[in-house]
């Protein structure tokens, strides 16, 4: 088979009157066809192949007399991703060669690439690549990328009502009061804890109490904006950070998820569970910088409801509303 790879006599660089060295085209071609990679050449201007190795060949087909776009990605002209433009200098002087990874479109395979502007036999500056195949390797990269992503989304979750965690409320809590401040925009935390929990667990049971739990998470979910930032911060104890809401906003908020409460019993092993919740408001100061200091204002007013008798709503920092 024409390898479509020619060689020449080339004298050593010693001066002496040793015979030239002279290169073994099928031998060559012996070790190009042995690789585990893909190895190609093709030229810059018209795109047309002038090599392959039988790694190649194998995996493409045929290639004399055709563009490498046609071959390797089967398609209807120059890829878009072609690297030919980072091979050349201005001047037309071979850069140092370019590696990247890529997922073939014909075979769906990984590879990394190695492409190098190099002197063809007959003169001119063509394109070499050697693609070896990193499938099985980038499988399990972008497996671990995966299984990061679900890990740090799991992290930041409650696992029992599904609505953020208290790490999540921080982190993203504290990025929306620092854009509050920026544009000077107000911002509100909502606490609230549910009342007698403790009597719910010990007269319904653990199960029934973690029940009562995702109900609240599943209410969170629905009702609130999809702004807010609603969290479960302790055992019976969330909270809700409304950016761009003022006291009035808060406040509506408040009583419409304490009626929500009242007005949605749980239906545990055909017993009827009635929950109510007690609220706690703060706003945004000038001088806050932390979301902690918001927080616990919140926490605050939260325990002037349930002082009160329960099932109330104060805005800090002693109001009733």
């Amino acid at each position: 088979m024409n390898s479509g790879i020619i060689t020449r006599d080339v004298p050593t660089a010693s001066a002496d009157d040793s015979p030239p060295v002279h290169t073994d085209p099928e031998g060559l071609t012996a070790i190009l066809d042995n690789l585990d990679a893909l190895v190609y050449v093709s030229t810059f201007d018209t795109y047309e192949l002038l090599y392959m190795n039988a790694f190649g060949r194998n995996i493409w087909g045929s290639y004399e007399g055709r563009k490498c776009w046609s071959v390797l990605q089967n398609g209807d002209g120059p890829c878009s991703f072609c690297s030919n433009h980072l091979l050349l200098d201005h001047d037309g002087t071979p850069k140092p060669p370019h590696v990247w990874e890529f997922q073939n479109t014909v075979d769906q395979r990984w590879y990394q690439c190695r492409d190098q502007a190099i002197r063809w036999t007959d003169g001119r500056l063509v394109r070499m690549e050697i693609a070896t195949d990193i499938t099985d390797r980038k499988n399990m990269e972008l497996a671990l990328q995966a299984a990061r992503k679900k890990a740090e989304a799991t992290a930041l979750k409650d696992d029992l009502t599904r609505i953020n965690n208290r790490r999540a409320f921080f982190q993203f809590g504290q990025q929306l009061l620092h854009q509050a401040k920026r544009s000077q925009s107000p911002l509100a935390i909502i606490m609230f804890d549910l009342d007698h929990f403790k009597l719910i667990n010990d007269g319904f049971g653990h199960e029934a109490g973690d029940a009562v739990l995702r109900h609240v998470g599943q209410l969170l979910r629905d009702k609130g904006r999809d702004s807010d930032i609603a969290a479960r911060v302790g055992g019976e104890e969330f909270a809700i950070l409304l950016p761009d809401a003022d006291a009035d906003h808060a406040i509506e908020m408040a009583h419409r998820f304490s009626s929500l409460f009242r007005e949605s019993p749980i239906h545990y092993r055909d017993q009827e569970i009635r929950i109510s919740a007690s609220f706690g408001i703060a706003l945004l100061e000038p001088q806050d910088s932390r979301l902690e200091k918001i927080l616990s204002r919140a926490d605050e007013a939260m325990y002037q409801s349930k002082n009160n008798g329960r099932d109330q709503i104060h805005l800090y920092p002693a109001r009733k509303v």
